[in-house]
């Protein structure tokens, strides 16, 4: 039995301080005044924390772990100005281990090539002889070199994927090099995961888990769980008897096939793992499907034509989402619906009321991904079914809008990532980062949400400014709501007795302090079921 005394402890509950907190057996047995918790706490070791700030562990309610470990030794493109800028990184990496036989990058955005379009060329020039692999900072297009595309088998005639395009010059038909959606997702990223080992993605994960604990999370939501990051996780498992690092709820990836059976069969897939996976270390909560793609590209599903006049569709139609949703909801299963266009939470809403007309009252968590530009009206429909937002405050950040802006390029722009707008209408907010294709840490997650100013370029002007959130409740749906958001609200999200010891401390509180601090803040301690664990940078 441990006694965490002299703190400044936000609980994310009710009340929302306290000054102490008992822990044994890795549960808080009290939480509250000092003079109770010594009460609670006979014979205990004390710890005096000096009067740190005290909060629930983060929860990152949307990230990738793998990939996001994967990333880590990947070339990064992030404020990259110009293409003189992304060829220096690229080949200053295939300089520095030549016996790579790829290079991989990540993070380019479009305003670094304005007023051009990204072709395998372009990298041509950096690196002909090995294939090279550049994720966009979304993760939902690659820009690949020609050596890449020989290596993959994509040709001038390769059709393109369900849901995804192979990008080609108009008049020649030529591939230029640009992936789109399932092009990348599924076609390069299934023959990039033919390349990796097991070893690899094990070391991917240990560093996923080690960037997480020192950044001050103790949970996480993995996002389209895939085959061979299930085995990862589960060896991970089976080395820590019983336990990983951080706990992680799982949702289980549907691809778009060409019948419902097949969409459907993947479901009945995800309930067996569910059935078997169902521990406070890992579970399969769920199922993932993309409805739509990214604004950014224009792939998102769009009520309204874009600034080009471009209009794509979704990925998923109402007719083939409605069954797999009505599956998964009679199984018990979590779904969690990628919709970034307005068009695209549309389908998401009433796929969900499908299900609730087909299987009736039942209780449900279904939640929605990213909801970047949603109308009043489906704001409105998401609180009533009970639907979790599920946003990323580092997708606002005013570092990467302005391509996002620019490609709306009207009224819709100045309505995106409303995020009181869904708390106002009742609906449950949770954040995340969407590792990968965003910065893991949630304490500059927490500024951006609270300012919508930049954590990636400090100094720029704020992002739709109305839209900032206070710190108490940003926090809180870091904590609280995303605990809910992946049903473990019963178990953490919040210090109040009875919940595992998952908390962090910090090096300062960030209620007293200029919001920009937030930017600078450390975790000294994560302490993860009573646990504590010495932050690895």
């Amino acid at each position: 039995m441990i006694l965490y005394r002299n703190a400044r402890i936000f609980t994310a509950a009710e009340p929302a301080w306290a000054e102490a907190m008992v822990v044994a057996d890795g549960r808080l047995l009290y939480v509250g005044d000092e003079a109770s918790a010594a009460r609670h706490a006979t014979g205990a070791e004390a710890v005096d924390l000096g009067g740190a700030f005290v909060l629930p562990g983060f929860i990152d309610a949307h990230t990738h772990l793998v990939p996001f470990g994967e990333s880590l030794g990947h070339v990064d493109l992030m404020g990259t100005q110009n293409l003189d800028d992304i060829a220096a990184r690229v080949t200053a990496a295939a300089a520095a281990d030549p016996e790579a036989p790829r290079i991989m990058g990540r993070n380019w955005l479009a305003t670094s090539i304005p007023g051009r379009i990204p072709d395998r060329h372009m990298i041509d020039e950096m690196e002909a002889d090995r294939p090279v692999y550049l994720d966009a900072f979304d993760s939902h297009s690659m820009w690949v070199n020609t050596a890449a595309l020989r290596e993959l088998g994509i040709d001038d005639d390769t059709p393109d994927p369900i849901g995804g395009r192979i990008a080609r010059d108009l008049e020649t038909g030529v591939a230029t090099g640009m992936l789109y959606e399932t092009a990348s997702l599924q076609l390069a990223a299934s023959f990039l995961t033919s390349t990796v080992t097991d070893d690899d993605r094990d070391r991917a994960l240990r560093s996923a888990f080690s960037r997480y604990l020192a950044s001050g999370v103790t949970a996480a939501v993995d996002m389209a769980l895939r085959q061979a990051e299930l085995e990862t996780l589960e060896r991970q498992l089976d080395r820590g008897d019983g336990t990983l690092p951080i706990r992680v709820a799982a949702h289980w990836f549907v691809d778009l096939c060409a019948t419902e059976a097949e969409n459907v069969a993947q479901v009945r897939y995800a309930a067996e793992l569910a059935k078997r996976l169902n521990g406070p270390w890992l579970r399969v909560t769920g199922i993932k499907v993309m409805v739509d793609g990214v604004i950014d590209s224009c792939t998102a599903a769009m009520k309204s034509p874009y600034a080009d006049g471009s209009h794509c569709g979704p990925i998923w139609s109402l007719e083939a989402l409605g069954p797999v949703v009505a599956a998964a909801d009679a199984a018990g299963l979590q779904v969690a619906m990628h919709a970034i266009g307005d068009e695209a939470s549309d389908i998401a809403l009433s796929a969900i009321e499908h299900a609730h007309a087909v299987n009736g009252p039942r209780a449900r968590r279904h939640r929605i991904e990213h909801l970047e530009s949603v109308t009043p009206d489906n704001i409105r429909r998401l609180a009533g079914l009970g639907v979790v937002a599920s946003m990323q405050p580092v997708h606002a950040d005013p570092a990467v809008a302005e391509n996002w802006v620019a490609m709306l390029g009207d009224e819709r722009a100045e309505r995106g990532m409303p995020w009181p707008e869904i708390t106002s209408a009742g609906g449950v907010l949770a954040f995340g980062t969407d590792a990968p294709t965003a910065p893991h840490a949630p304490l500059p997650n927490m500024y951006v949400a609270t300012t919508r100013c930049s954590a990636l370029v400090p100094g720029l002007g704020p992002n739709i400014p109305e839209y900032a959130l206070p710190l108490a409740e940003a926090l809180a749906h870091g904590t609280k709501d995303a605990a809910f958001a992946c049903r473990w609200d019963e178990l953490t999200g919040q210090l109040v007795a009875g919940k595992a010891a998952d908390f962090v401390v910090l090096d300062r509180n960030p209620f007293t302090g200029e919001q920009i601090e937030l930017l600078t803040t450390n975790v000294t301690s994560t302490v993860v079921a009573g646990e504590p664990v010495s932050p690895q940078p």
